[in-house]
């Protein structure tokens, strides 16, 4: 059995604005006498867009109705209709994120794009779809050492490190080429107000309405190279590298020490030198940024590893490597798919061990997710690893019965995510001890985290997986 689903990404940045169309192959990979197991087996990047100026109405303001205008002219390009697609991601990325209208875009263009074209925004998602997209997990799984990805664009740097394929981490800064713009005549049009705060640490005039001296600037970028080499442990951080990070995050644990580097992002290709013509040929600092990255002294004792995507690394993420496939035993009630934006209630797995316990945390944890709403769809996720009989899973099955009680009991379904391969036998539990299946979905084989919203897609290959989205939906402050 092999399908192909049409995925396309969206990447609506602090500069430019991507789509890419991409196939993925799903086929059952399980041989003739097994369980099935459905997974992604190849993916082909049929289509890309170019690289578009991000429409803004106001540093504060996206304009909603050029976007989407750049979009629909993007899927005629590309030969597509929306119900072509079967899956992908919109993001919205850097200072384009704290738009005002930032959530409502997003919403609009997800629909726009398709049916099971999920709306996604967060630091950590984008620093994992950014390495993804340029290359650096697979680079990692045969690489010695730690690599870890700086995706430089506009607004944010996203990072995120790797070690033998596997995330050891991501963090965000509010470090980037458009902090600071400058108009044709050579004027200071915009500085944001991270890099206020930081020219003024460092004792650098910097005002809107000044003229651009490229010295200043320069003496700015290099303060802004210094504080990415602390964000992965190359100089030892100080208390104001601290509040770099994008909506009060961390940087990553001092116990990741990368020994090589890559960069994507548009920054990145202003990185490797020749550093000659105006530095402010587009109108920011992206030029003296990349600059100032290259002459770091931090950054030449550590290996440089080249991305496979530099500009284009988040957008090809979001549309090669956002969906990931939940099959062979799963279950679910009949037309409950798709569902979008399902909230994360993961249970700790010490806790899932004691039936009793386990009850009392899920009615407590929905009491206090939405107070207003206890009965709201959510997904209560699982390890499932100590689920070795048929007893355990009958325990587990009545803990989730009298725990999720307020939404079993309301108008919405209930979502049982799992790590482990027992979904198919819990949901079946669940629908015998209750009489009823058609609101419930039980789905496994998904890494999840507090704090994550899960899109479950329209059922592919038979009816036998879905496609499944764990996302962020965090828009910066």
């Amino acid at each position: 059995m092999t399908e192909w689903i049409l995925s396309v990404g969206i990447d609506v940045g602090t500069s430019t604005t991507q789509v890419v169309f991409s196939r993925l192959q799903v086929e059952n990979i399980a041989s003739s006498f097994s369980v099935p197991r459905i997974m992604i087996v190849d993916k082909r990047i049929v289509f890309r867009s170019e690289i578009h100026t991000t429409p803004l109405i106001s540093p504060d303001e996206i304009d909603a109705e050029a976007l989407k205008q750049i979009v629909i002219d993007e899927y005629e390009k590309a030969g597509f209709q929306p119900a072509d697609v079967g899956t992908g991601a919109a993001i919205i990325t850097g200072e384009t994120a704290r738009a005002e209208n930032a959530e409502q875009v997003l919403s609009a263009l997800s629909e726009l794009a398709g049916d099971f074209v999920v709306a996604t925004a967060g630091p950590h998602l984008e620093s994992v779809l950014a390495a993804r997209g340029a290359g650096i997990d697979e680079y990692s799984a045969h690489a010695r050492g730690v690599i870890a990805n700086l995706d430089i664009g506009g607004g944010t740097t996203n990072i995120a490190a790797y070690e033998h394929g596997q995330l050891l981490g991501t963090s965000c800064l509010d470090i980037g080429g458009r902090l600071v713009r400058i108009s044709p005549d050579r004027r200071i049009t915009y500085v944001s107000p991270q890099i206020v705060k930081l020219a003024a640490s460092a004792g650098i005039p910097l005002a809107v309405g000044d003229q651009a001296n490229a010295e200043r600037l320069r003496t700015l970028t290099r303060v802004m190279a210094r504080h990415l080499a602390m964000s992965i442990g190359l100089v030892e951080r100080h208390e104001p590298h601290l509040a770099l990070y994008t909506n009060e995050g961390k940087p990553l644990r001092s116990s990741i020490t990368p020994t090589s580097v890559s960069f994507s992002g548009g920054v990145a290709d202003l990185i490797d030198g020749p550093h000659h013509g105006d530095p402010f040929r587009f109108g920011d600092i992206g030029p003296l940024l990349g600059a100032s990255i290259d002459e770091d002294s931090a950054f030449k004792l550590i290996q440089r590893h080249q991305a496979t995507e530099t500009i284009g690394a988040t957008v090809v993420g979001a549309g090669v490597h956002t969906t990931e496939i939940s099959g062979s035993t799963i279950d679910f009630g009949s037309g409950l798919l798709p569902i979008r934006n399902v909230p994360i209630l993961r249970i700790p797995p010490e806790i899932e061990e004691n039936p009793e316990l386990l009850t009392l945390e899920i009615s407590e944890r929905l009491a206090t997710m939405d107070p207003d709403h206890p009965e709201q769809t959510v997904a209560i996720a699982l390890d499932g690893h100590s689920l070795r009989s048929f007893a355990d899973i009958q325990r587990l099955a009545q803990s989730i019965i009298d725990g999720a009680k307020v939404v079993l009991e309301g108008p919405n379904p209930l979502v049982v995510v799992l790590e482990s391969d027992r979904a198919k036998v819990l949901g079946q539990s669940l629908a015998v001890q209750r009489g009823r299946r058609d609101d419930l979905i039980c789905i496994d084989s998904v890494q999840t985290a507090n704090g994550d919203f899960i899109d479950i897609g329209t059922p592919v290959g038979a009816g036998r997986a879905v496609p499944v989205v764990v996302k962020t939906l965090v828009f910066n402050d």
